[in-house]
């Protein structure tokens, strides 16, 4: 009997260690000998995400790659650490041949706060008797199965950085591969939001990595033309040499399950990472504030013609006038344009008095880290300058600039010292700080700095920043600050620095609605969310876009209308009928804040549903913002109270257009571009 009992248990014992699994009621991952992983959405009615285990860890030798570690034991259980409760499962595998002895340990914690999210840390250490030569490491490579009966097969969201100035949300078929970078891509475009997502109509699954800082890892996207599905991952080119007993260990990564579309899995990475530490800056009202910004008259613009466009502006109903490229003598060389400010600070105290005597606040234009060969700034302190290994020079190739390192303590001083000149001497309110090379920065290898590391550049471009949003608010606490990345895909490190994202040069009405909920998913649902000047939207005067998803309002016009030609933008003239225009968007948006309000990202798929929908909370008022070129039939009011029949109301042409209620929750609509509504 003994011996039998003792059978039954071995054999137990066993079976248990061919499938080690973690999960809870909304996800499961599963462990088979080889440490192949399979990850399942328990979410009802959908299909598996995949059907076989896969070899989601890797570790990249310099003439291999091993995927396949025999498993040695495992432990499951509970935790508590600092960021809360939850389950956890710890395993072990070896890798062994004839020259090679890997062991490798897998760590997986799922937080009862964060039900659909596992992290994980992954650990090698080399066993063996030689130098073990490492090149990189692979986290969470998995092979998604498509939709069937849908196009596209998924939807995705993908945020790099390419002078291309891609779209964040792609769909995805056969034959897409992007590699999704997060360092340079290009001289001057790097950085984005370390994580991807992949989703079909049922389920989706996004990964991305914990660190709290800009790392340089992949997260490529593919679906070949002979593949069974669209694989995503984390991957590292990190080289170094292990001797025997030596280990490291991955950067922290996660994978989420969801429903829907990017929102949720990047509310929830944004949430995990500031219980690890990242704090968002808080929203003044003056975050609020639609916007008026001077580059409608370009690098040439005087003093004269910004003065003769205030009256203007404030009878619109803007509240901010913005300074922007042309006040300056070159880039690096902060100094007032002598012909433009012939009494130097006097002169530049003077229009932004005069834009005060407006009721209305004043923010300049300038470019941090950058400087133009032959300005005295680098004359005087060449040790600023970032350089690359080779000791050459990293060009910004939109200013015809050189980098300057975030890392080195002269540099932060001397912009320290700029923006207390900006805030305090000239008085302005708030900082347009330009430039897609703002994203992120190469590794650093120019001597004078000391760098521990090369990449210690990369990582302290945040701080940089946080540095010039402290010294702002120091001077100012309602001081504004605003980051535009010009068509990068927005750093969320630098998001964390900031207090007014931007839709930053968006290529069409759909970025700047598809920015907006990532913003709004990232930093918060009320974040004050810019959606830059509508002369850059479709038409040149999409206002719904910024204002129906909960976004600040701005524009560039010149006055009087044809005063001035906008080489980048064409004619922006506000001629009285667009003046009707403007001020009638300008008076909702001021009616109604919905840049105040909830952003509710979880009601409608970006991706999947059309027409495209949008919803804002505010108090008892449910906002809705529908986009389609041109639709006619019905559309769903997701989100309702139970048990009520509700008006819905078209707030942009002041009508009534029915009843509905969550049991009947049908609207029968026709409309071209938009169709902006609420339910009280």
């Amino acid at each position: 009997m003994r011996i039998f009992f003792l059978l039954i248990v071995f054999l137990t014992f066993v079976s248990c260690q061919k499938q080690p699994t973690i999960t809870n009621k909304f996800l499961k991952i599963e462990f088979n000998p080889l440490l192949h992983s399979r990850v399942s959405a328990l979410a009802d009615q959908s299909r598996p995400l995949m059907d076989t285990f896969q070899p989601a860890e890797q570790l990249i030798l310099q003439d291999r790659r091993i995927d396949a570690f025999s498993l040695q034991q495992f432990k499951s259980g509970t935790f508590q650490d600092s960021i809360g409760a939850g389950k956890e499962l710890k395993l072990t595998g070896i890798f062994e041949d004839s020259a090679l002895k890997i062991e490798k340990q897998v760590y997986i914690k799922m937080y009862d706060q964060f039900p659909q999210m596992a992290v994980f840390q992954v650990r090698y250490k080399n066993l063996g008797g030689q130098p073990l030569l490492v090149e990189g490491w692979i986290n969470h490579r998995y092979t998604l199965l498509p939709e069937q009966k849908t196009t596209p097969s998924y939807w995705s969201f993908q945020a790099a950085s390419y002078p291309e100035r891609p779209d964040w949300v792609l769909p995805v078929e056969r034959g897409f591969y992007k590699e999704n970078y997060q360092g340079m891509n290009a001289s001057d475009y790097g950085g984005g939001i370390p994580v991807v997502d992949l989703w079909r109509t049922d389920a989706g699954l996004a990964v991305g990595h914990l660190a709290l800082t800009p790392k340089l890892v992949s997260l490529p996207v593919r679906f070949d033309s002979t593949a069974e599905g669209a694989t995503l991952a984390i991957t590292s080119k990190r080289r170094l040499s292990l001797q025997t007993g030596e280990s490291f260990t991955t950067l922290p990564t996660f994978l989420t399950v969801h429903r829907g579309d990017f929102f949720r899995p990047l509310q929830s990475y944004s949430q995990m990472m500031q219980k690890r530490g990242l704090k968002f800056k808080p929203y003044p009202e003056t975050a609020y504030q639609p916007i008026w910004c001077a580059w409608g008259y370009e690098r040439g613009f005087t003093v004269e013609q910004i003065e003769g466009a205030l009256p203007k502006v404030k009878e619109v109903g803007l509240d901010w006038a913005v300074i922007d490229d042309g006040w300056q003598t070159a880039e690096g060389d902060w100094f007032l344009h002598p012909k433009k400010f012939p009494r130097g600070d006097r002169d530049m105290r003077a229009l932004v008095d005069r834009i005060h005597a407006m009721g209305l606040k004043a923010k300049l234009w300038f470019v941090p880290l950058a400087a133009d060969p032959g300005t005295r700034l680098l004359k005087e302190h060449s040790d600023m300058l970032l350089l690359n290994e080779d000791g050459s020079t990293q060009l910004i190739t939109w200013w015809d600039s050189y980098y300057l390192c975030p890392a080195y303590e002269p540099t932060r001083q001397y912009f320290k010292g700029l923006i207390t000149k900006i805030i305090k001497d000239w008085d302005f309110d708030g900082l347009k700080l330009d430039g897609q090379h703002q994203n992120a920065v190469p590794p650093c290898y120019n001597p004078a700095h000391n760098h521990a590391r090369p990449e210690e550049a990369v990582e302290a471009l945040p701080a940089f920043f946080d540095m010039i949003y402290q010294t702002a608010i120091s001077i100012k606490p309602d001081a504004v600050v605003e980051i535009c990345p010009c068509g990068d895909a927005a750093s969320f490190f630098n998001m964390a620095v900031e207090n007014q994202p931007v839709a930053s040069d968006p290529t069409s009405s759909w970025q700047i609605r598809l920015k907006g909920k990532a913003h709004k998913a990232l930093m918060g649902p009320q974040a004050p969310y810019y959606g830059d000047h509508v002369e850059l939207s479709d038409g040149k005067d999409d206002f719904a876009s910024t204002i129906g998803i909960g976004g600040v309002p701005g524009t560039k016009f010149v006055w009087p209308p044809e005063s001035y030609f906008n080489k980048e933008t064409g004619h922006i003239g506000l001629t009285p009928e667009k003046e009707k225009i403007w001020k009638k968007w300008i008076g909702l948006y001021k009616k109604y804040q919905l840049a105040k309000g909830q952003y509710v990202g979880t009601l409608y798929d970006l991706g999947y549903d059309r027409p495209e929908a949008h919803v804002i909370q505010k108090g008892d008022t449910l906002f809705y913002a529908f986009y389609a070129d041109d639709f006619n039939g019905t559309i769903e009011l997701r989100g309702l109270p139970a048990k009520k029949t509700l008006t819905v109301y078209d707030y942009e042409n002041a009508k009534n257009l029915g009843t509905v209620s969550s049991e009947r929750p049908f609207l029968k609509a026709q409309f071209k571009k938009h169709l902006l509504i609420y339910v009280k």
